[in-house]
Parts: structure tokens; sequence; C-alpha cells
């Protein structure tokens, strides 16, 4: 099992009088390796919490987290940034991308962080580049990319330090039906390769492209179903 969480509580304390609101109330998931799974629910469901849980961005306030049979709500935020860049892909609805820089520099950007000698570094962001059908753009800085383009930067970029799971949390949500498809489809393959995706949408249409379907309400699941 890649992906088992265990009872998951997740509180915020919000306002001057700290005043608790659960976000997840007892969240049990297994995710086995190589799954495509969408996390569908409305705004204030718990989806994106669920995710950032996931991702080793944030922590669960009860209950255990572990990622291929190690206690992540155990370590430290020096070996949880360490998994972030190694083992998971991120992709984001708005890219955040660095304005600035090239789209090669882009997706060198984990591989820096990783510790890659510079003529590898340009190697893998090539190859990452090239994954998505981007090769020809590597030069191109984001505002001379279109929307769909710009995902694809961030896509590859997500792939480049070959991770083992890839969140996508709303990838779609900024580009138009065609460009969507096309990300869609891009992973399709990657899960074809034996990635493992974990997609957060509220789009039935682009819920379809997985294999596995996860309701959430009200900081629980709701509906668990494959196709």
């Amino acid at each position: 099992m890649l992906i088992q969480l265990q009872d998951v509580v997740k509180i915020y304390n919000l306002g001057a009088h700290f005043i608790e609101v659960p976000a997840l109330q007892g969240v049990s998931l297994n995710i086995e390796r190589g799954e495509f799974v969408a996390i569908m629910g409305p705004s204030g469901s718990g989806k994106s919490t669920l995710m950032n849980i996931i991702g080793c961005l944030d922590r669960p306030t009860k209950g255990s987290y572990f990622l291929e049979n190690t206690d992540v709500s155990r370590l430290s935020d020096r070996e949880l940034a360490k998994i972030r860049n190694r083992q998971i892909g991120f992709v984001f609805q708005t890219f955040n991308l660095l304005p600035r820089e090239t789209a090669l520099q882009n997706v060198e950007l984990p591989i820096i962080y990783a510790g890659i000698k510079a003529s590898a570094r340009k190697e893998k962001a090539n190859q990452a580049l090239g994954q998505v059908g981007l090769a020809e753009r590597e030069a191109h800085k984001p505002n001379e990319l279109s929307g769909g383009q710009r995902q694809k930067v961030a896509i590859a970029r997500a792939l480049v330090n070959s991770p083992s799971i890839i969140l996508a949390d709303e990838p779609t949500g900024n580009l138009d039906t065609t460009s969507g498809k096309e990300i869609m489809q891009i992973f399709g393959e990657l899960n074809k390769e034996g990635r493992t995706i974990i997609l957060v949408t509220h789009e039935a249409e682009i819920a379809t492209y997985a294999k596995r379907f996860i309701k959430m309400r009200d900081g629980k699941i709701v509906e668990d179903s494959s196709k």
C-alpha cells in the first residue's frame, strides 16, 4: 500500500478566540501504487485539506498517515521537505511558475534543491519538457506561453525528480476546454506508465479521467467508488 490514512482529523484554530474549525473528521483512506484517484466535493468539504496532508504540506491534528510504510506525521519539517522534493510532484491551478525564469529554468527548480549538478539538471529538465510536448519552448518565459502550455511546464516540473505520486489540485481550473482535455490526457499517459495520480477537482467531466472516485462532504468521505 502506497498511502494509508487512519482516522485523520484536522482542526484549524481561527480568530482571536481560537475557534476550532474541523476540516477533516476521522478520514481513513488507502491508495495503492499506480492508482488514478479523483477527490471531489463542494467548497469546504475538506478535499484540499486532505490533499495537503497527503502531500506533506500539512500535518494531521489526530490520526496517522503512512507513506510507503513510513509514519510521516512523526517526521521533522526537514524530513517532510525531502519527501516533498523526491517522492511527490505538485501541479496547481495557478501554475505557480516564476515569471522571470524560462520554462527550462522553472522545470529545473526541484532538481536544484535536490543537489544535482548543472549539466545533469539541464538534461533532466529537457527530458521532462519533451515528455509533455514542450521541448521547443524551453527558452520561453511564462508570459510567452498559453495557459495550457504553462500547465504543461508545471507538469514537467512535477515530473523532473521522477516522483512516485503526482498531486494535482484543480489543474484545469484556469484552462479552456481543449487545453483541459490535453492536460488530462497527459495525466492519463503518466498513469499508464505507473505513476500514482491524485486529482482534486469539482468538475465531474474532469473526474471521469480517473479510475477511482472519492467524494467528500463536511470533512468526511461519503463515497468511494471505482470504474
